[in-house]
């Protein structure tokens, strides 16, 4: 079999990625198979995988590969890497331990415990070891933690030495919490794959483990290395929609525990940043329940079409977008491609090629993306590049150079800077009111947007009569029922509330709700978001009416809107104006009582009204040390 001491060395270090579970029977063996298969045959099958065995007490790695000579694997290594360090004695406590250990790991020749998989893709195995009369005996008589005491760098330099000869290292970690296990989880990896069955047993202990992870990598100074988390459920049951939802978001009614909110409130507490959203990743990356792949144990790579929706080969694929590319899984499916679209484009222009045009688009798709995503300040950022380069290229006179400013100009209004927002957008109103006429829907959107920056600095009235010319174009030209009325209407009633016309903002939000229900279903987001901001109006009206009442059973209430009856509360609450309500932070076009407008985000032509969450900020006293620490320097934050 070829030895991959013959192979070259890695341009670039390879990534060590261990796959774990707390629990056994999560298919953490076959993950790392699965996954391997799909890494060596990327590439043009040019990339050398190499998959460890590290489960030596139920060691089985192998067994979904061809049969293979018995021989040597992990477990001599380390037994003759003990061995040699016992001969040194002396002569290496004078040595470097990095060096000492790198020493030690050359005169054992690590290669030699390593055998080729696949025929087929440059894949290596490095089994658990001989399974001969001595395995189980030999396999007690190793001590993992005298080992590394003996030489702490050990693992971390066998780790480094993988990684210059393989593109990817897939490590097969033991289950539970054992020294073997914490040496895969915490010293070896620059990625770690968390396996787990949705149940409290399996969510806490890997809670536990990651904060163990990523605290031992930022208080250990010889530690202090790149580590990405990404967990991965495991035996998801397709059939049934209302179990996954179940045990992805959580029951509060029994207190059950999703695992999205959990692992989300670990990774920010992990990686010291703000409510970092797992929402696309666990999208798409869910492995599901397959009683054929449990019975025959096969390779799901080989025995099932990646198109299928709901094959294994299909989830495998979707965790390497984020995997194999080194993105957090905070980072939004949509995004990764852009960012890609962006650097390549970047390297374009800085080579001296004309594609400056290339990325002014690919720059505005990205904060188009950012805006959409709520990250308005990292939307500011991608925009103003984008808008500089299109000024350049085309000048201030097109279409996309108001395109562009008028993007800009609804994330500045999300970041309160307001003159800045107030100029692009004047600007984009003349632009296009000289290009396409002053009844143009790309004008009228402008338009409104200029109103929402009027009520934003307090100029109401202002706001109101633009508004106003906005709804009458619309009513004349698309009718009082069309969805960019009904959208100038919203907006319409949210300068209302600021300026606490309060009964003018309930009747336009009424209007708007009972034509959204009927044209678009009780449960579409749009007819939601005005059901929110009407249950707030009715609160601001009633806290006005009796300050005294207790608003604790009715802040349920107006959360009611988003549970399993979403249209009843908002319209019951128009109708029972009795009912205690609190005053929530309003995500109207600057509510009171703190007169801002932090939840006010531009849709079509016309403002929408966004309840603003109820969570205490995120304490980030550490957070850039904690980024530094462990995760890769060109890692994007999540959005806040």
């Amino acid at each position: 079999m070829e030895n991959p001491h013959l192979l070259p060395p890695q341009a670039t270090p390879g990534e060590v990625i261990t796959f774990h579970s707390h629990q056994g029977g999560a298919g953490r063996s076959m993950a790392v198979a699965n996954t391997a298969m799909l890494l060596a045959g990327r590439a043009h099958a040019t990339s050398p995988v190499l998959m460890v065995d590290w489960d030596l007490e139920a060691p089985g790695l192998h067994q979904y590969f061809p049969p293979m000579a018995d021989g040597p694997g992990l477990l001599e290594l380390f037994t003759a890497c003990r061995d040699q360090l016992q001969r040194r004695g002396r002569r290496a406590a004078a040595q470097d331990d990095a060096e000492q250990a790198r020493a030690v790991l050359d005169t054992v020749g690590w290669q030699r415990y390593v055998v080729r998989a696949d025929q087929g893709r440059p894949l290596y195995l490095m089994r658990a070891g001989r399974f001969d009369a001595g395995y189980a005996e030999r396999v007690a008589a190793l001590d993992w933690e005298a080992l590394f005491h003996q030489c702490p760098a050990l693992f971390r330099c066998f780790a480094e030495m993988l990684a210059r000869q393989f593109r990817h290292v897939l490590v097969d970690a033991r289950s539970g919490r054992s020294d073997s296990s914490g040496i895969c989880t915490t010293l070896l990896p620059t990625r770690l794959v968390l396996l787990f069955e949705a149940n409290r047993r399996s969510l806490e202990g890997l809670q536990a483990l990651v904060q163990r992870a990523t605290t031992y990598r930022r208080s250990h100074e010889d530690e202090q290395r790149p580590l990405l988390i990404y967990p991965l459920p495991t035996r998801t049951d397709m059939d049934c929609s209302a179990q996954r939802a179940l045990c992805r978001r959580g029951d509060p009614a029994t207190g059950l525990p999703g695992y999205q909110p959990l692992f989300e409130q670990v990774l920010g507490e992990a990686y010291g940043i703000a409510r970092p959203s797992l929402e696309s990743y666990f999208d798409e990356v869910q492995l599901p329940q397959s009683r054929s792949l449990a019975r025959g144990e096969r390779l799901a790579v080989r025995g099932e079409p990646v198109a299928d929706r709901f094959s294994a080969t299909r989830s495998y694929e979707a965790l390497l977008g984020w995997l194999a590319g080194g993105h957090p899984p905070w980072q939004s499916r949509r995004e990764i491609p852009l960012l890609a679209a962006v650097a390549q484009s970047r390297r374009a222009v800085e080579a001296g090629g004309a594609y400056s045009m290339m990325l002014a688009r690919d720059l505005f798709r990205l904060g188009l993306l950012y805006a959409d995503e709520g990250r308005s300040a990292a939307a500011v950022l991608a925009l103003r590049e984008s808008v500089e380069l299109h000024v350049k290229v085309v000048g201030e006179e097109h279409l996309e150079t108001a395109a562009a400013k008028a993007l800009l100009a609804r994330a500045l209004l999300q970041e309160d800077e307001l003159d800045q927002a107030r100029i692009l957008l004047r600007c984009v109103v003349e632009t296009r009111t000289r290009l396409l006429g002053g009844e143009h829907p790309d004008v009228l959107e402008a338009c409104s947007a200029q109103a929402v920056a009027l009520a934003r600095q307090g100029y109401a009235e202002a706001a109101l009569d633009r508004q106003e010319e906005v709804l009458q174009i619309q009513m004349r030209l698309l009718g009082p029922e069309h969805l960019l009325t009904l959208a100038s209407l919203a907006a319409r009633a949210a300068i209302h509330y600021q300026c606490g016309e309060l009964e003018l903002a309930r009747q336009a939000q009424e209007q708007v709700l009972a034509v959204r229900a009927r044209l678009l279903g009780a449960e579409h987001e749009e007819t939601l978001r005005v059901g929110a901001a009407l249950a707030q109006t009715l609160a601001r009206m009633d806290e006005a009416a009796s300050p005294q009442l207790h608003y604790g059973l009715a802040a349920q209430q107006l959360v009611q809107p988003f549970g399993q009856s979403p249209l009843h509360a908002p319209l019951q609450a128009s109708v029972q104006r009795s009912t205690p309500r609190p005053a929530l932070a309003s995500g109207h076009a600057g509510s009171a009582p703190a007169g801002g407008a932090a939840g006010v985000t531009l849709r079509g032509p016309g403002v929408e009204q966004v309840p603003a969450c109820y969570e205490e900020p995120y304490p980030l006293q550490r957070a850039e040390a904690v980024r530094e620490q462990v995760l890769p320097e060109d890692t994007p934050a999540p959005r806040a």
